[in-house]
């Protein structure tokens, strides 16, 4: 009974924390958007969005990654999966680990550019903030694909699933950039 709260909770902290990682990089083009704004609505805007982003990172998107981890590896070992990582049957829990350690790196990147561009340094464009987004967008599909059809789905035909995914999302995102623009 325990191991089934403990898994709802793990589940509830993976929406947070991916909620946080969705909103982050959408302050990060707002607040690279304001540097083209006039000096004095600029400095308003971005003060706004550096009191939003601390918020969202430290209040929601941190605790939530670290809940994450530490609920994700508790249902895994009361589970037992722990004990299939090596095994051919657990092969889609190796590569659901390697996402999620992948998501992780992009969390603590995720997190150089909040700190950053609360220093004012703005390093990406918009549209490069923009592809950045769908990055966890990516990451999501990919684990949960994993987690819900686990050994039944082909490694070949994951990954072009995962391919094409990606290039839908790449048309997306330069379709919208041609829409803006027009």
């Amino acid at each position: 009974m325990l191991y089934l709260y403990l898994k709802a909770l793990h589940i509830i902290f993976v929406v947070t924390w991916f909620a946080g990682l969705f909103y982050m990089p959408r302050l990060f083009i707002y607040n690279t958007e304001a540097n083209k704004k006039p000096e004095i609505v600029r400095n308003a805007l971005q003060e706004q969005f550096t009191i939003m982003m601390k918020r969202l990172w430290f209040g929601i998107t941190w605790p939530s990654a670290l809940l994450t981890l530490v609920l994700g590896l508790t249902v895994m070992v009361l589970s037992g999966y722990h004990k299939l990582l090596l095994q051919p049957e657990g092969s889609w829990l190796l590569i659901k680990l390697i996402f999620v350690l992948f998501l992780y790196i992009y969390f603590l990147i995720e997190h150089r550019i909040f700190l950053q561009q609360s220093k004012g340094i703005f390093r990406y464009t918009s549209q490069q903030l923009r592809i950045w987004n769908e990055i966890a967008t990516i990451f999501l599909v990919a684990i949960v694909m994993l987690v819900v059809v686990k050994q039944n789905m082909s490694a070949v035909w994951g990954l072009v699933g995962l391919i094409l995914f990606i290039i839908v999302l790449m048309s997306a995102i330069k379709i919208y950039k041609l829409l803006r623009k027009s």
